[in-house]
């Protein structure tokens, strides 16, 4: 018996039970659903957004990325009639906190919160901030980035006027 032949066994075992300790992360529909109240207590329907762009974007207020992002997700929605966008605050924070956030770092479009215990059903938990999802005019999700986006970005995937 060699060497790497006594290692083999043990690491396959070690990533079999990896496997199954990592929790399952169920597929995004197609076409998922999204109903939620925003911070300035609206309800914005993903379903009442049926032939525009939307752009599903979640983000933190300690998430330099999505900080820095939300400039260029602004801008890009303001210049494209088409195109709309919820942010969603991914985080314990009270809403007061996230108000007073915003009001230092506006946005154009609107911002509900969402925590780890009330998740929304169809959308995946992100695995790492930000995490956007493009949601095409027929309501099908054209593309899924974790990592921010830029206006010019956006411009390539959607090219939307």
């Amino acid at each position: 018996m060699t060497l790497f032949s006594s290692f083999t066994a043990p690491v396959a075992a070690l990533a079999v039970a990896l496997a199954f300790a990592t929790p399952a992360h169920a597929a995004v529909p197609a076409q998922p659903t999204l109903k939620v109240t925003t911070l300035d207590g609206k309800t914005f329907d993903l379903a009442a957004q049926r032939g525009k762009w939307v752009i599903v974007n979640y983000w933190a207020t300690w998430c330099v990325p999505c900080i820095k992002e939300m400039p260029d997700i602004s801008r890009f929605v303001a210049a494209h009639k088409n195109v709309t966008a919820i942010g969603l605050a991914y985080e314990d924070s009270e809403p007061a906190d996230i108000k007073a956030f915003l009001a230092k770092h506006p946005v154009a479009y609107p911002i509900a919160q969402v925590t780890l215990d009330q998740p929304p059903k169809d959308f995946d938990e992100p695995r790492g901030l930000p995490t956007t999802y493009l949601i095409s005019p027929d309501g099908k999700v054209a593309k899924h980035i974790v990592g921010p986006v830029t206006e010019a970005s956006l411009e390539a995937l959607i090219g939307a006027k």
